[in-house]
């Protein structure tokens, strides 16, 4: 592969070079994965490169490949005739394809002017990226954890501050004059975060009893470490990851006594599978909460699975559902709509949302409330519209320092109370 063709963490590092300064910056997104498969075999990567060479030379800019063969073209002064050469390129060099041959140039081409879109682009160049280490993980599996990891691990967790690595994530719901407001704030820890922490080089998940024992012990560690929290305001509801066993626990008991925010309404996030596994153990953890008033939400629900199951015989008080990609060439599912209807369109939240094309999605299908990195970037974008020191960082470190509970990071943020603003729309 020529030297000019890169891969995400180098163009991610560009972006962070520029990030500071990225006015008259550019990029311009090439949607190489939209052709049919006969036009993009692997071999096709460097012939494809060289049609975008004058491209590249007009633009003066660098070349970098995704790894799913999508080409990114970042320049000063992307000028807008060249999304119809890089078009024309392609056209060129394969009429058959039926993409090609759509009026509608951005469709395969598209161009993201900085600063306005830096966020909304860095976060899906990263989204990618953390796709593709997954999928590396998946062809160079790590080692599989075993019991006396767990056992190291666990002792490690008991003497270990882990308030450093819960993160959060704010659920935002659209009202009808298009302004957001914060329904809830997810507290979690990460996988991925918890491995280069304490096992790096394990597969903390290749075992299933392993895993759901460790995380029995994440989620009572978790729950002692928001006496660590450093936060300013804290939101009027907040949901944790959760096995059923822990609802039970005395841990999650003492933590809803000592709740920095005792009109806090907490919402357990449960698995899908925990159901199937312990239906009873299901039911007495959504009454216990009930009981006390709170809330239970069913997880990692696909839009296959809510209309197969029959969600109102499971009574769950809210679902989560996941965008797709692929969904957004879908026509609006008229049998989706009508079940999430029936559920309450109110209590259904579609997550990892990371473009326009996913809430407008959702918005065809009933859906208001949505949660992923298109979402943290309308909400960074608005904290910062309040901060009158947003120019001495970027709005990725402001969103980096708003998930933190603690820490060096957070620390740096001079107007912490602007950092914690929880918006409750207009």
């Amino acid at each position: 592969m020529p030297n000019n063709l890169l891969k995400e963490n180098f163009l991610l590092g560009a972006l962070d070079r520029i990030g500071r300064n990225s006015f008259s910056y550019g990029a311009l997104y090439v949607s190489v994965s939209k052709l049919e498969p006969k036009n993009r075999p692997p071999e096709f990567v460097k012939i494809l490169s060289k049609l975008f060479e004058s491209v590249v030379e007009a633009a003066k800019g660098s070349l970098y490949v995704m790894s799913n063969g999508d080409f990114v073209i970042l320049a000063r002064h992307i000028a807008p005739n060249l999304i119809e050469e890089a078009v024309k390129q392609l056209r060129e060099g394969l009429a058959s394809d039926p993409i090609l041959d759509s009026q509608d140039s951005s469709e395969f081409a598209q161009v993201y002017h900085f600063p306005e879109r830096f966020d909304e682009f860095y976060s899906y160049v990263q989204e990618m990226m953390n796709s593709q280490t997954e999928e590396a993980a998946e062809e160079n599996p790590l080692r599989p954890m075993t019991s006396g990891d767990v056992d190291e691990l666990i002792a490690e967790l008991n003497k270990t501050d882990i308030a450093d690595i819960i993160k959060r994530q704010s659920v935002m719901r659209m009202r009808k004059n298009d302004d957001f407001a914060v329904i809830f704030q997810e507290f979690f820890v990460a996988v991925k975060d918890l491995a280069h922490k304490f096992k790096d080089g394990i597969n903390l998940t290749a075992s299933k009893w392993l895993f759901m024992y460790l995380s029995q012990r994440l989620d009572k560690k978790t729950m002692l470490s928001f006496a660590e929290a450093e936060l300013t305001k804290w939101p009027s509801a907040i949901s944790l990851n959760l096995n059923l066993s822990s609802i039970f626990s005395k841990e999650f008991d003492s933590f809803l006594r000592h709740l920095p925010n005792q009109g806090c309404q907490i919402i357990a996030e449960v698995k899908t599978m925990d159901i199937f596994n312990n239906n009873q153990r299901y039911l007495d953890a959504r009454k216990l909460l009930h009981e006390k008033g709170h809330l239970l939400l069913l997880d990692e629900m696909s839009p296959r699975a809510m209309k197969m199951l029959d969600i109102n015989s499971i009574k769950p008080d809210m679902v989560k559902m996941f965008w797709e990609p692929l969904l957004e060439y879908e026509p609006v599912d008229t049998d989706l709509r009508e079940t999430i209807e029936a559920f309450g369109r109110e209590n259904v939240i579609l997550a990892k949302v990371t473009s326009e094309k996913a809430i407008k999605w959702g918005t065809n299908h009933g859906i208001s409330a949505f949660q992923g990195p298109f979402i943290d970037n309308i909400e960074t974008m608005i904290v910062r519209s309040k901060c009158p020191k947003a120019a001495y960082c970027t709005s990725l470190e402001c969103l980096k320092r708003r998930r933190l509970l603690k820490g060096e990071l957070r620390d740096q943020c001079q107007e912490k109370n602007i950092l914690d603003e929880l918006l409750q729309g207009n």
